[in-house]
């Protein structure tokens, strides 16, 4: 028995060195990426090729780092982007964008969401009600498919593509209405538009008779953290009523992506592509 626990104790030493190694790879990648060679990383962590090859191996089966398929070159994998959208729903995200909820409520008279990204759906991470008979109805904690909710199509549209597509392949698009997005063509169509917008619409596209408009949250990251969406009944949320809404909305998310650490001004409805993508990387 204690041969065994010696034997242990004896390897800790080099394991706990390769999750060293292993750390230090990513923070290379990090600050000296994005794209780096093998020979590059090697020389860069002190370590033998075979060894730095030995750990790219292993952080690439988890998705960790990625290899550029044209280069041959590694870089961040989007494991990482999944485990950081984890970790802000974690914080105090919610105790933050309450007040902000609560001012959306009363200026759209509808039911407000808070909601993160996690693999291809949406997590409900918070709801405020207005005070009126006929209102939308949800629960926190619930999931729905990210390609045909406003939020889900708020924050995808800022995501890189090959994330929207492994997220796609692997949920495919049920028809949960006549109005769901059904295939690629289609998500790229519609998340092409949410650029160009500033927010997008489920016009009955995950329930029947149901229609939100939804706005992406932005922090310090380069890719949306959370969104918030304005939900109500159809014949509430007309095509008329939408952009006042969305208006709305926008400049409440705005707000709070500034709170969360947003570096640059606000976007607003209707920016175009190039003035987000100015916006996101503080340009």
């Amino acid at each position: 028995m204690s041969h065994t626990k010696t034997k242990r104790d004896a390897r800790s030493p080099y394991q706990i060195q390769v999750v060293d190694r292993a750390l230090a790879l990513l923070e290379v990648l990090s600050h000296q990426g994005p794209d780096l060679t093998l020979v590059q990383i090697s020389a860069m962590l002190k370590l033998h090729k075979s060894t730095a090859h030995r750990l790219i191996m292993v952080l690439e089966r988890h998705r960790l780092i990625e290899k550029n398929s044209n280069t041959g070159k590694y870089r961040l994998g989007l494991k990482l982007f999944e485990l950081g959208t984890k970790a802000i729903g974690q914080l105090d995200l919610r105790e933050r964008a309450r007040p902000y909820l609560e001012r959306a409520v009363l200026d759209a008279g509808e039911t407000v969401h808070l909601c993160v990204y996690d693999d291809g759906e949406v997590v409900y991470l918070d709801k405020v009600e207005p005070a009126r008979s006929v209102r939308l109805t949800s629960s926190v904690g619930r999931r729905n498919p990210a390609y045909c909710t406003s939020v889900g199509k708020a924050i995808m549209a800022f995501l890189p593509e090959e994330q929207v597509e492994i997220a796609a392949h692997k949920h495919g698009f049920r028809q949960l209405t006549r109005k769901t997005i059904s295939n690629m063509l289609e998500l790229r169509a519609e998340l092409a538009k949410v650029r160009k917008l500033g927010y997008a619409v489920d016009n009955e596209e995950n329930e029947e008779g149901v229609c939100c408009v939804g706005c992406p949250v932005w922090g310090f990251a380069p890719h949306p953290i959370a969104a918030i969406s304005v939900s109500g009944p159809t014949f509430r949320m007309t095509a008329e009523k939408i952009p006042i809404v969305a208006q709305s909305i926008v400049k409440i998310a705005n707000a709070l992506s500034k709170d969360l650490g947003m570096r640059t001004v606000p976007v607003t409805a209707g920016t175009s592509n190039q003035e987000v993508h100015a916006h996101v990387i503080g340009a």
